[in-house]
């Protein structure tokens, strides 16, 4: 199942998005957009899909997905049936954040949020309750301050707790990808295994490539990552199939080759011990949400309306102003 590609519009003269979205439930869109995006949701539960984590949300849900990473929410309940569903979610681009931390001193932290968010962030609980305190700067007419409610809110964010999300590599290249903040010798290990993680991968050959003994090496992947070599590599290749089993139609043995994995009965046996879920099931995850929104929601033959997908201008303006309500 392919996610749909969102074209977020800022405007001519804002450096941020903020799109309060208010529905009876929340539909299953599986998209993505280049844009880091963060996300409350409030009143609404059900299942949470970024990247292949599948994940069962709740109230005052607090999220940071990055860019070009596929996600959605699907809503089964509202909390509060005589309201709304509420959705406020912050759209901003990761340059004009790089270089805020570049030019200011006070914004620095922005950096380490930004690469605990390669592979999204669900925040502690209790995270989004707190934010409410930030919501009517956040939803203000004035740009201005919607801009310095955003700003406040990501040097809140990036010292607080939080759970990454998807695997590496799980459905963009960018996931894995070097960072520019580890050692150069670590940089060109991680690259290694973006491109060649289909292939055996010999803790010697990492060392040789990043010209390490291989207990140096083995010392800067826990350090910098948390995780050993073999860990991080079947993390890459799990998320390399998850992205396949949602994405294509192909049988299980095949993704299986592709990721990596020469034995099937391994592959059947890491990815059930990632993901809780053998590969049939979690393949089926995605196509029973597709189907359930599809028999609730015959409208949905047209595209989601909170999806702005790249058309002629003067169309994408009309479709725009009738489907959203958007600051």
């Amino acid at each position: 199942m392919k996610a749909a590609y969102e074209h977020v519009d800022f405007g001519a003269n804002c450096s941020v998005r903020i799109y309060h979205r208010r529905l009876p439930r929340i539909p299953f869109e599986w998209h993505h957009h280049p844009e880091y995006e963060l996300t409350l949701t409030m009143n609404s539960q059900g299942k949470r899909y970024i990247g292949d984590s599948v994940s069962v949300y709740g109230d005052n849900d607090l999220v940071l997905v990055p860019p070009d990473m596929p996600h959605t929410w699907a809503s089964n309940l509202s909390i509060d049936p005589s309201s709304s569903q509420v959705a406020i979610v912050v759209w901003f681009d990761d340059t004009w954040v790089r270089r805020l931390a570049d030019l200011c001193p006070e914004y620095s932290d922005l950096r380490s949020l930004l690469r605990r968010a390669v592979c999204g962030l669900v925040f502690e609980e209790g995270s989004g309750a707190q934010m409410h305190r930030y919501l009517d700067r956040l939803l203000s007419e004035n740009a201005r301050e919607r801009l310095g409610a955003v700003l406040d809110i990501l040097v809140w964010l990036a010292d607080l707790p939080a759970t990454p999300l998807a695997s590496p590599s799980a459905f963009v290249a960018r996931v894995g990808a070097p960072s520019g903040y580890e050692p150069e010798q670590l940089n060109r290990v991680l690259s290694l295994i973006e491109t060649q993680f289909e292939r055996p991968l010999p803790l010697a050959t990492l060392a040789n490539a990043a010209g390490l003994s291989e207990r140096s090496l083995t010392r800067h992947f826990v350090q910098h990552l948390g995780e050993s070599v073999g860990q991080y590599i079947a993390r890459v290749r799990i998320g390399h199939a998850c992205r396949l089993l949602a994405d294509t139609a192909l049988p299980i043995s095949v993704v299986a080759a592709r990721s990596g994995f020469s034995n099937i009965a391994n592959f059947n046996r890491q990815f059930k011990a990632a993901k809780l879920l053998t590969p049939a099931a979690f393949r089926q995850q995605f196509k029973e949400a597709r189907r359930v929104e599809a028999e609730a929601s015959p409208s949905l033959l047209e595209r989601p309306p909170s999806l702005e997908i790249k058309r002629a201008p003067a169309t994408r303006g009309a479709e725009r102003g009738r489907q959203r309500r958007a600051l």
